[in-house]
């Protein structure tokens, strides 16, 4: 199978600007460029779509060019609702830094090299960014790009800076194909008329011709919501703003519409397993076997094999039914991170901890559970009101608790 019919078949692609995605694709190797402002310290799952486009390219042995918009980020694209709030030069530098890192243990083992837009800006007078680069575009075509459109017709209007902004970002285009022959930027599909600037620059100033490629904004079917950091919903790569776990566990609980879907895209598994894999789902849905893949396998490239094996253990031994024995020392932390927790000074009725632990709201309530077999202890369930809970009942110092299948509580022993 051809790379552009993969990427098709996976749901990478939304739209191009040539007339053939096999002729910038499956022909010669190019240069390819992606570019991310920093206005965060990290990137997200929104940006996550594109770092996987850019892994497939990159393992067809196309080239990768990861641009951070140092210069862009101090301004940011135009947001259909309102003005971004304009970020400091440090606070940019560090989100640089940072995204950068994220990206290098990403593409490690790749071609990939990584460009900061501030290096060929911060020289660039405005005269002569005017004559030009300004030049060659109107007023005329500028207004008919949506963000700005959309902004235009709003009360809150467009300042000139975010105005400009397609400018810049073509310009950026026309900067690595001068420099490094880039031919190729991928992108989201809510970048397209900022991306189709770059094309037209090349175009006007050099008469050579380059092309773009974007993906469809990652949105979850059941809430209509999308992926990214300004919905409120941001799922972050950066292991101390998402945990592993709860990066795995979001992956975890995909809806059902969307969840093939995602295989295809966020993960290296080939379609032919992907297949495989909606056929066990479709006959029994309830094992959740394709939320499972999905969140291993997402959680392993972002984080790599240790976290996702970690992730996966704890979330079995939480709402699995796995017990406590060989915790890693990663597992114990984790699941202490993760549970609420409390320690045990003394031995106690069981009956006395379900309710200080708030899995009763009373003794009455506590008595109820257990003898309806509700309540577990490591795993075990318990019928007698007179069980106690006791340290040397405890498996590497941490004793389990769980009412019913979701309410639970670890007791640490000391």
């Amino acid at each position: 199978m051809s790379l552009s019919q993969e990427l098709l078949d996976r749901g990478f692609i939304n739209q191009f600007s040539t007339t053939s995605l096999e002729e910038i694709i499956d022909g010669e190797k190019r240069t390819i460029y992606h570019g991310i402002d920093p206005t965060a310290d990290s990137a997200h799952a929104g940006n996550f779509v594109v770092w996987m486009l850019l892994r497939h390219m990159a393992a067809n042995g196309h080239k990768i060019i990861f641009l951070i918009g140092g210069a862009t980020g101090m301004i940011g694209d135009p947001k259909p609702e309102a003005e971004r709030q304009l970020k400091s030069q440090s606070e940019v530098e560090e989100n640089v830094l940072k995204i950068k890192t994220q990206a290098e243990k990403f593409f490690a083992g790749f071609e990939v090299e990584f460009v900061n837009n501030y290096n060929w800006f911060k020289d660039l007078t405005l005269l002569d960014f005017l004559r030009d680069i300004g030049k060659h575009y109107t007023v005329n075509e500028l207004i008919k790009k949506d963000a700005i459109s959309t902004r235009l017709q709003s009360e809150t209007g467009l300042s000139y800076t975010e105005f400009a902004y397609p400018l810049i970002q073509g310009f950026d285009f026309y900067q690595l194909f001068q420099t490094k022959n880039c031919t190729i930027q991928v992108g989201g599909s809510d970048q397209w008329g900022n991306m189709v600037s770059g094309v037209e620059l090349v175009r006007r100033k050099l008469q050579k011709e380059v092309a773009v490629i974007t993906v469809p904004l990652i949105v979850d079917k059941a809430t209509g919501r999308k992926f990214g950091k300004s919905e409120g919903n941001a799922v972050w790569l950066d292991g101390e703003k998402t945990s592993p776990y709860k990066f795995y566990q979001f992956w975890l609980n995909i809806n059902d519409d969307s969840v093939v879907d995602y295989l295809k895209l966020f993960t290296l598994l080939p379609l032919s397993d992907i297949e495989d894999l909606k056929k066990e789902f479709e006959v029994n849905p309830g094992n959740r076997v394709a939320q499972k893949h999905l969140a291993f396998r997402v959680t392993e490239l972002v984080h790599g094999e240790g976290p996702a094996q970690a992730a996966q253990n704890v979330s079995e031994i939480l709402f699995g039914g796995r017990n406590l024995e060989s915790l890693t020392d990663t597992e114990k932390g984790m699941l202490l991170e993760t549970a609420p927790s409390s320690e045990l000074k003394k031995e106690a009725l069981l009956v006395d901890v379900l309710v200080e632990t708030k899995l009763a709201t009373s003794k009455r309530e506590a008595r109820m559970f257990i003898e309806s077999g509700a309540v577990e202890v490591n795993g075990e369930k318990i019928s007698s009101l007179e069980t106690k809970v006791i340290s040397s009942e405890s498996i590497d110092g941490l004793i389990l608790l769980k009412r019913g299948k979701k309410q639970l509580h670890i007791i640490k022993t000391i």
